[in-house]
This record gives structure tokens, C-alpha cells and sequence, in this order.
């Protein structure tokens, strides 16, 4: 009875040393999913948004993959730059009212200011706003003609695959043109 149960535990402690609690691979796997950029994470929360850092890394054959499959497409949220724009300039004293409309090729920016901030350091301010939030090839165009808001507005439905509103953005930017201390930036 003695051999057998010695025998048992002798065969026992073999199979328990033998078992390896290796997790390294699972580590592993889990990184690499966490540097996967095309995963399905669960939606973050508010605060997890504006406090998290933002990261992707991708190769080149996974881009042209994905380019070639027509899984993604490079887009810009025009509406989402526009919001963001706006809100940075009132965050700014002595803006009141700001609209703001982006298109594929402009950036028109009417804004009611107060008498805090002249007229140069509004229009600079907008300006520099926009070229900061935006890539390069954007034209940018700011006004203090408080009437253009209504302008802009006009336009928040347009769509940039109808070009019905060429005229009306030609039209509008003229008046910014008029607008002292306007000056474009391309």
C-alpha cells in the first residue's frame, strides 16, 4: 500500500512539473492585439477620450490591403472639423457667435466678436485656429460681417458631390474679401 502510494505521488509531482504555466504567448497575442489597429475595442467612454493617447502603426501592405479591398477609405468629417473649429475660437475672449462651414477646398469662418480683441488679433486668431486643426491644402477665409453666418448656414446641408453650392461659396467669399483685415490663407 506503502509502494503504491509513493508510486502515485511520484507520478503526480512528474505530471505537475512537467505542466508548464508558460503565458508568455498569451501576453504575446494580447499585445499585438492591443497594437492592431483594425480590432474591434469596445466604444471608449467620454473619458476615456480625452484622456487616452492616440496610436495606430501600420506597414505599407497592410494600407495598400485595405486600400486595394476598398476596406477603407481616407475621409476627413468635415461637420467634426468644422464643430471643432468653432468651439476652440469661443473658448478664446472676445468671440460671441462663430460659424464655421468646411468644404473639400475652403474653410469660411464668420464670427461676432466684442470689443475685447480687435479686429487683426479676431481674424489671426480664427485663421491660425484652422490651419492648426486642418491639413494644408485648405483655403481658409474669416470675416467679422456678422450677416455671412446666415450665409454659411444656408449651405450646412450641401454635399460636396453637389456642386450646386459653387456659386454661393464664390459669392460669399467675395464678401469676406471685403471684410478689413481678411486676408486668405492657402
Amino acid at each position: 500500500m506503502k509502494a503504491i502510494l509513493i508510486i502515485m505521488l511520484t507520478i503526480t509531482t512528474m505530471l505537475v512539473g512537467c505542466t508548464t504555466f508558460d503565458n508568455s504567448e498569451g501576453d504575446r497575442e494580447q499585445i499585438l492585439d492591443e497594437l492592431d489597429p483594425t480590432r474591434n475595442a469596445p466604444e471608449p467612454t467620454d473619458d476615456e477620450l480625452s484622456s487616452k493617447l492616440g496610436y495606430v502603426r501600420y506597414t505599407k501592405d497592410q494600407l495598400d490591403n485595405e486600400l486595394e479591398n476598398g476596406e477603407q477609405q481616407l475621409t476627413i468629417d468635415r461637420n467634426e472639423m468644422a464643430d471643432m473649429i468653432t468651439k476652440i475660437i469661443l473658448r478664446n475672449n472676445g468671440f460671441e457667435e462663430v460659424a464655421t462651414l468646411v468644404t473639400d477646398k475652403e474653410v469660411l469662418i464668420a464670427y461676432q466678436r466684442n470689443e475685447e480683441l480687435s479686429a487683426e488679433e479676431a481674424s489671426d486668431l480664427c485663421k491660425k485656429t484652422a490651419a492648426s486643426i486642418l491639413p494644408g491644402f485648405f483655403n481658409i477665409h474669416v470675416s467679422d460681417n456678422e450677416t455671412l453666418m446666415q450665409d454659411i448656414q444656408s449651405l450646412h446641408q450641401s454635399t460636396s458631390e453637389n456642386r450646386n453650392y459653387d456659386n454661393t461659396i464664390k459669392a460669399i467669399i467675395k464678401e469676406m474679401e471685403k471684410t478689413p483685415n481678411r486676408e486668405t490663407v492657402e
